[in-house]
């Protein structure tokens, strides 16, 4: 008698043998695939109803052994990875010498594939490139504005005119509130980032700012900062003691803890950058740079205030101005802006009190305080950005602000005053060349002559030690 599996498809097949009914329409009806329904139809033919009874395969024999499965996985996991077919033939090796049953391509990259990809990752491209991959993420976010500040530096993707109107490619120290996402002060400037840069961030981030659209300031409670020379120096650890906040490192080649402020980053970089000229972008020719570094300044002063501080932030659905203010509190603040600078500008040079002032970077500063102090040892700090007024200190004590009276309005970097050296120098360099022309053109032998040559050292008498210390040496 047909089993139960050989009747329940003679139901469904003899539709179309007695009835007539077309397979395609049948397997439609039933949702079984048209392939099926010819195959039962042409062991019908063969065997009756009997066809159509499920085969009995009987005890077939593994494919592969559980050792050779995991011969595979191994080989999948060494280091440098092997390619399939690699693993192929490795593995059919193992099992001629056993006896086994070879494995197919097609078997063996089954089995590969069926590995978990973090086993993978762990064990052919390391701790780091897993954790950053697969291991869980914590989010923090600071509970309070000034909790918690970030600092950072990045390199721009802009090139921009140096001093001596050679192209540079300028670097940004920011510094950013982790509550409120908001950027409280940051530094622009030519050259590798360097305690002073950091300094002059922090003292933009930490005094009130002019005008009611950046009110970011005051003293974090921590500062989270990398491992740079310039974040692990003393002058900055004596300055968090003095100023009463806290330094904490983030976890060496871990990027994920200064994510928010990277973020920020490629946004100055996408949004900003790339609509000014000398934007460097992937696969384009290198731009001609036209702006200054004070012109981009000013352009990412304004991107901030006017733009990103102003625009709802997507992480804490609130602009980053609005985060900041809140309902109105009071930050911490250092007494006075001499004693932040004090401890921030960590330019510092000595110099004497003369009877015309302080001379300083071949200018000169006067102020009417200084003339208590004249020949005595001073302390003079000043802010690269603008050398037009120096800060005096004496014994420690802050004694006055001098100014330049050749440039008391106006702004005067550092960079300016090395560019007018160097084009001093150019310029007495050309003069020397030019009487020297004329020297060789006037005197030919003096101008061709050579200087007579070096003595052989083998003619020189050697010299012997003044003290006896062998019997050899008298030889």
């Amino acid at each position: 008698m047909p089993d139960q599996t050989a009747l329940v498809r003679w139901q469904i097949l003899r539709r179309h043998i007695e009835d007539g009914v077309p397979l395609t329409t049948l397997a439609a009806h039933e949702g079984i695939g048209l392939r099926t329904l010819q195959r039962w139809h042409a062991a019908h033919k063969r065997n009756g109803i009997a066809g159509l009874a499920t085969a009995n395969r009987g005890t077939t024999r593994r494919r592969s052994t559980s050792e050779l499965v995991a011969l595979v996985e191994g080989l999948a996991l060494v280091k440098p990875p092997l390619s399939v077919a690699a693993v192929a033939r490795k593995a059919n090796r193992v099992a001629a010498d056993h006896d086994w049953s070879p494995l197919s391509y097609s078997t063996v990259r089954s089995i590969t594939m069926g590995l978990d990809p973090g086993m993978r990752t762990l064990a052919q491209q390391g701790t780091a490139v897993y954790r950053d991959t697969y291991e869980l993420a914590w989010r923090h976010r600071a509970e309070r504005p000034n909790a918690i500040w970030q600092a950072d530096h990045t390199e721009l993707d802009i090139l921009v005119l140096d001093a001596n109107l050679k192209p540079g490619r300028p670097w940004l120290t920011t510094i950013m509130d982790d509550y409120s996402r908001a950027i409280c002060g940051y530094m622009l400037f030519l050259g590798a980032p360097s305690a002073l840069n950091t300094a002059l961030a922090l003292r933009q981030g930490i005094w009130p700012k002019a005008g009611a659209g950046w009110p970011m300031c005051g003293i974090p409670d921590v500062l989270y900062v990398d491992h740079g020379s310039d974040f692990t120096s003393h002058h900055l650890a004596q300055t968090a003691k003095d100023l009463h906040f806290e330094i904490t490192y983030s976890t060496v080649a871990r990027p994920q803890g200064r994510g928010k402020i990277e973020r920020f980053y490629g946004t100055v970089n996408t949004e900003l950058l790339a609509e000014l000229p000398g934007h460097l972008a992937r696969g384009h020719p290198r731009p001609a740079p036209v702006l200054t570094l004070k012109e981009l300044d000013t352009a990412i002063g304004r991107f901030i205030t006017e733009d990103y501080h102003q625009r709802e932030h997507n992480e804490i659905r609130a602009t980053p101005h609005h985060a900041w203010v809140g309902d109105g509190w009071l930050p911490r603040l250092p007494a006075t802006m001499d004693e932040l600078n004090l401890l921030l500008l960590t330019v510092a040079k000595p110099r004497i009190v003369h009877r015309d002032g302080v001379h300083f970077q071949g200018l000169r500063y006067v102020s009417p305080l200084l003339a208590a102090y004249v020949r005595e040892p001073v302390i003079v700090r000043y802010d690269p950005r603008d050398i037009t007024e120096i800060r005096v200190f004496h014994k420690n004590q802050f004694i006055c602000k001098a100014v330049d009276p050749d440039h008391e309005t106006s702004t005067l970097t550092l960079k300016d005053i090395q560019a007018a050296r160097s084009a001093r120098r150019r310029e007495l360099r050309g003069q020397i060349n030019q009487r020297i022309a004329v020297v060789a053109r006037r005197l030919p032998d003096l101008a061709s002559a050579k200087p007579a040559p070096d003595p052989d050292p083998a003619d020189q008498p050697k010299k012997r030690p003044k003290l006896r210390t062998y019997l050899e040496d008298d030889r």
